[in-house]
């Protein structure tokens, strides 16, 4: 794998980071990586949403820091230390080719697959093309699926549909990375140095695109672009024959009430309910690394 050296980070956020960390072209972009533990370990691809980055997992991986697993934390096109892009080139279509370039020049063999929020279908999207090497998925609050007939969006997403006052709040104020408190069930859980490491990679209009971008790749209807390739991650969820787990945090505004579509492609994952947020990582990084081992236990 062709790999470049990782961006200068600030020694107070590099603090926080025990990683191994990396840039991979993909395509034309690059794409920061972070890495804990042996080559050699067994994979485990932890994929964050909207609006953080890697560093979202980073009491996750602490937690399976015992284990003989290697760890890998990619930052999504346009958020976190990867390269920025225009806001029409956030599709999810995009997305799903971005991360599959980097899982095909990581030239895994097996992997545990863990997906929260956006990095659930994203992150699922790009392992439909790499079927055969996923042998887990431990699942936290995302979607698997394009919405039921019927839907109506969350307050959030029709708020990012709002001409020009969605475009101030989300570029010039900095939200929903200002705030991400407010989605959690313990709000001290993203305050001082944690809440300005969320913050850090989005300060600047040149390097805030993405937030505003991705809250509008959510459907708000059944002819939304992103409809399509939500439906290749249904299949693949429902095709997937593995051990699953579901960690779930039931305090979250924003997917919180989507649990049952989740377990309605995954029926006989595992299911720990928690009283976490959206940012579940978080709040209960020991429910989710035991998930994870649990899984690992099963496959290795």
């Amino acid at each position: 794998m062709n790999t470049l050296p990782a961006p200068d980070l600030p020694e107070w956020l590099l603090k926080q980071l025990p990683f191994k960390r990396y840039v991979v072209p993909v395509g034309a972009l690059k794409m920061h990586v972070m890495e804990q533990g042996p080559a050699d370990g067994y994979p485990v691809l932890m994929v964050h949403g909207n609006p953080t980055w890697g560093y979202l997992y980073r009491k996750v991986a602490k937690a399976l820091s015992p284990y003989p697993l290697r760890i890998i934390l990619p930052d999504l096109i346009g958020l976190g230390f990867s390269d920025r892009i225009r806001a029409e080139e956030h599709t999810l279509q995009n997305h799903g080719e971005w991360l599959g370039d980097l899982i095909g020049q990581l030239k895994l063999d097996k992997v545990i697959f863990v997906g929260q929020d956006w990095g659930g279908p994203i992150g699922a999207l790009a392992l439909s093309k790499h079927a055969e090497i996923v042998q887990g998925m431990v699942i936290l609050n995302t979607v698997l699926g394009p919405p039921r007939e019927g839907f109506h969006a969350t307050t959030f997403h029709k708020f990012a549909r709002m001409p020009l006052i969605s475009d101030f709040v989300f570029r010039i104020l900095g939200f929903p990375q200002v705030r991400l408190s407010a989605a959690q069930g313990d709000k001290k859980s993203i305050s001082g140095e944690v809440a300005r490491a969320y913050k850090f990679p989005l300060m600047g209009l040149s390097k805030n695109v993405a937030p505003l971008a991705l809250a509008r790749m959510v459907p708000d209807s059944l002819e939304h672009p992103s409809i399509a390739q939500l439906k290749e991650v249904a299949a693949f969820a429902r095709s997937f024959t593995g051990p699953a787990a579901i960690v779930w945090g039931d305090k979250d505004p924003v997917l919180g009430r989507a649990l049952s579509r989740v377990q309605g492609v995954l029926p006989n994952a595992k299911l720990t309910r928690t009283n976490a947020g959206h940012f579940l990582q978080e709040e209960v990084p020991e429910e989710i690394a035991e998930a994870v081992h649990s899984i690992w236990e099963q496959v290795k």
